[in-house]
């Protein structure tokens, strides 16, 4: 089945054009996510949606910050439209292009488009994974202006009182060449996401990957030792969501070593030497 769409009428340079669109019901979250908040960020968030001001996620790999959004969206009762950015995301990806309908030209909306339309929160995922020139086009939405210049239409979009911005990436993997400009980056209210507390974690794991708690604070210990190793060639620590699919293995009938071998070691390293470290210090737990 194709995607629906809400067909109107728009005006480019004074010419009527069709202007083809998601309809909102593609961004409603349906039913809410399970989250456990790790401090004050469900309260900095609401706050911010209120003020209309744009928020900035900040965490490691896997631990919850696109679950956050997502529960934030369906908290505050507002659709939402998620990108997940890379290299080649161009500002036509998120605004739109014009686009062959049958026999006449029609303008067809981005994500981003679509979510000042609609109302809705706007989620970049990853957001320096973007080419920074890409990323201009938010400016005008993530300041008092609150509106969308779409030139290729010689339109202005202002967005309503529902639409927020918001933005993520994970410190971790910030370069020279990936890192946010100041011109964006205090544009934003920052919220930083860590790894669970231990009591949070394994009560993560016992609803998400149907483990006893035993099992999952087993987990838990095995995911603070590995993280210990972040610092000394582990490129990134395990996330929460990793500890997921390793206790969702669990769950099924797999052993826990091999279960950890399969999510864990063989995930997180290609290198044999850091492998047989996270064997040994899986198995110290086990």
């Amino acid at each position: 089945m194709g995607l629906r769409v809400a067909v109107s009428r728009g005006v480019a340079y004074g010419r009527a054009v069709r202007v083809i669109t998601p309809p909102v019901e593609e961004f409603v979250v349906t039913r809410e996510p399970f989250y456990v908040p790790q401090g004050d960020e469900v309260e900095v968030f609401s706050h911010a949606a209120g003020a209309r001001l744009p928020v900035l996620i900040k965490g490691p790999t896997g631990v919850g910050k696109t679950r956050f959004v997502t529960a934030m969206a369906h908290r505050l009762g507002r659709p939402l439209v998620t990108v997940a950015c890379h290299e080649d995301l161009s500002a036509s990806d998120l605004v739109g292009r014009f686009l062959l309908d049958g026999e006449e030209t029609a303008w067809v909306d981005g994500p981003l488009t679509a979510a000042v339309r609609h109302g809705a929160v706007l989620y970049l995922d990853e957001v320096v994974e973007a080419r920074k020139d890409t990323l201009v086009v938010i400016h005008p939405l993530s300041d008092d202006r609150r509106m969308l210049p779409i030139d290729r239409l010689g339109a202005v979009l202002h967005a309503p009182p529902g639409f927020l911005l918001v933005m993520s990436y994970n410190p971790g993997y910030q370069s020279v060449l990936k890192d946010l400009k100041p011109s964006t980056r205090q544009r934003f209210v920052a919220i930083d996401l860590g790894y669970p507390d231990p009591a949070v974690e394994a009560q993560v794991l016992v609803t998400e990957a149907g483990v006893d708690f035993v099992t999952a604070q087993r987990l838990v210990r095995i995911a603070g030792n590995l993280r210990n190793l972040a610092d000394r060639g582990l490129e990134d620590g395990p996330g929460t969501r990793t500890l997921v699919h390793a206790g969702r293995l669990i769950a099924s009938g797999l052993s826990v070593h091999a279960a950890c071998e399969a999510a864990l070691v063989r995930t997180l390293t290609d290198s044999h030497d850091l492998q047989d470290t996270l064997r040994a210090l899986v198995h110290d737990v086990v």
